[in-house]
């Protein structure tokens, strides 16, 4: 950008000398000042030394990094199919859209998708569906430890942090969850203003930054803490591990972006790049992470505790059983991100390489509760690409209890997925902190969006379950999902992955070897294996 800034002033140097020269003229003028900008701008082009193509294509040169620039616009608005965009295709975002404003979300003249194509899934339905139940399914949040469950919807907007996302990004999100009756996670940023104004129920993320309960030194307060977690609207507290879009390292809020709001609702110091580290101070063995959650809980006068993860090594996951079976001592709820990616910015080879999808991801975190026979103690929550009532059935299936969605949430307050996220000009005011670019986004409409978008979703979840011949999620079952793995064969969920017993890897009673294998290899005072 500054270089073309540069090429602007010199261009309108010239043009301004040139119009002092042949101001005896309007028609000299009108030639001569073109001539002149293109002068200027062949000149630095010729002398500048940083860019190839322009010392070897003066001033036409500049055509190439013009339309680079709008690429992303041209490939989403004019080349892309409607259902092969990336992260999301044009018939999603279209649904979310449509949910969001109240309009029609029904499609004509069949599926556009390839229906013979490995990789394609589709649900088993029942010649006997179900009535679809009036009311939104909740799920009761709150193990036996827990002395303040809460009723968690089937959809809620997951972790996106106040600065990462705009002020009226927040208050919108909140306020649809107020009105919706659904939660909002608040992402590792900590508690602001926005987040409570309308009083839309929380769960107070805190990840390894502890940003909102923090010291001076960057190490957790107790004393903080426990303050915020007794405000009314905080109802879960989540610790986070780990996220989706950049597992294993910590997340960067660019300097530009931390004014003296977000410096004081994050406690840090203004205008400088703010660096989570890459893992937790107050822990480091599964015992002592499952010590950790009983204090928070306790710190939080009983209200629901868990923690945030991207699944990496099956065998950590195992030892954190080991923890929890040792100590007796279990989280209110697991959510599983999936490397999938989310809202947050991160190298491209984390993004790409790192960290496990939400469907092993999920699978295998169900399946670890599941064979230690924790399962009923613990609810599982799934973040990954959650947009429509198909993704929330087959997270279901899969062995969530419920989901959260937040790029789909992004899209219903006016995302358009320009991608620019981490450069503070967000052309729509959902994830910037310029003044200018926020003030687009109209919060009495866009919460609306927001609440209309989640209730709309669910609904279509829960007619999907009717259809299926389900009334709740417990009634769902891994032969209900399909994919086909080849063009002449399909498999259930059931048969496509191993599926535990309750208590089954406490009694090693025909335990798969892969999975006896982990469960010897794992302890609760180690990650290491």
């Amino acid at each position: 950008m500054s270089r073309r800034v540069a090429v602007l002033a010199m261009v309108l140097a010239a043009i301004l000398a040139g119009s002092a020269a042949v101001s005896v003229s309007p028609w000299w003028w009108c030639a001569a000042g073109p001539l002149l900008a293109f002068a200027g701008t062949g000149t630095y082009d010729l002398t500048q030394k940083r860019h190839s193509v322009l010392r070897n294509y003066p001033v036409i040169g500049h055509l190439r990094y013009w339309m680079e620039d709008v690429r992303p616009e041209l490939q989403q608005y004019f080349i892309e199919r409607n259902y092969d965009g990336r992260p999301f295709d044009r018939d999603t975002r279209s649904t979310v859209y449509e949910r969001a404003k109240g309009t029609s979300d029904v499609d004509p003249f069949g599926t556009e998708l390839s229906v013979y194509e490995p990789g394609y899934e589709y649900f088993a339905h029942s010649v006997v569906p179900c009535r679809v139940p009036e009311n939104p399914v909740t799920v009761t949040v709150g193990g036996p430890g827990c002395g303040r469950p809460y009723e968690m919807a089937l959809l809620n907007v997951s972790a996106m942090s106040f600065g990462s996302l705009s002020a009226n990004a927040i208050l919108a999100l909140n306020r649809g969850a107020a009105a919706g009756n659904f939660a909002h996670d608040t992402g590792e940023g900590g508690i602001s203003e926005y987040h409570t104004r309308y009083g839309g129920d929380l769960v107070w993320e805190v990840g390894t930054g502890y940003f909102g309960c923090r010291t001076p030194g960057g190490d957790f307060d107790a004393e903080e803490f426990a303050r915020k977690a007794a405000w009314e609207s905080v109802r879960c507290v989540s610790l986070k591990l780990s996220q989706g879009a950049k597992p294993g390292t910590g997340g960067v809020l660019p300097g530009v972006k931390v004014n003296a709001e977000l410096a004081r609702v994050r406690e840090v110091e203004e205008g400088r790049t703010v660096i989570s580290p890459p893992y937790h101070r107050v822990f480091s063995t599964p015992r002592e992470l499952v010590l950790f959650l009983a204090r928070m809980r306790e710190l939080a006068d009983g209200k629901p505790v868990g923690f945030k993860l991207c699944v990496g090594s099956r065998r950590e996951v195992l030892a954190i059983c080991k923890a929890m079976l040792a100590e007796d001592i279990t989280p209110d709820f697991i959510i599983v991100d999936g490397a999938e990616g989310g809202t947050g910015a991160a190298p491209l080879e984390f993004v790409d390489h790192v960290g496990t999808p939400l469907t092993e991801g999920l699978i295998t975190v169900h399946n670890a509760l599941v064979g230690t026979g924790l399962r009923a103690r613990i609810r599982i929550g799934a973040s990954g690409k959650v947009a429509t009532g198909a993704d929330i059935v087959k997270r279901l299936i899969q062995g969530a209890d419920y989901t959260n969605a937040a790029r789909a949430m992004m899209f219903a307050v006016g995302c358009i997925q320009s991608q620019r996220c981490h450069t503070n000009t967000c052309p729509v005011g959902v994830a910037t902190q310029d003044p200018h670019r926020v003030q687009a986004l109209y919060v009495p409409d866009k919460y609306l969006r927001v609440q209309r978008f989640q209730q709309a979703t669910v609904h279509s979840a829960m007619e999907i379950m009717a259809a299926l011949g389900a009334t709740d999620p417990s009634q769902l079952h891994p032969r209900m999902l399909y994919r086909r793995i080849s063009p002449h064969a399909v498999a259930s969920y059931d048969e496509l992955f191993t599926w535990l017993d309750p208590g089954q890897l406490m009694s090693g009673d025909r335990l798969p070897e892969d999975w006896a294998l982990d469960w010897a290899a794992c302890a609760p005072d180690t990650f290491r294996t």
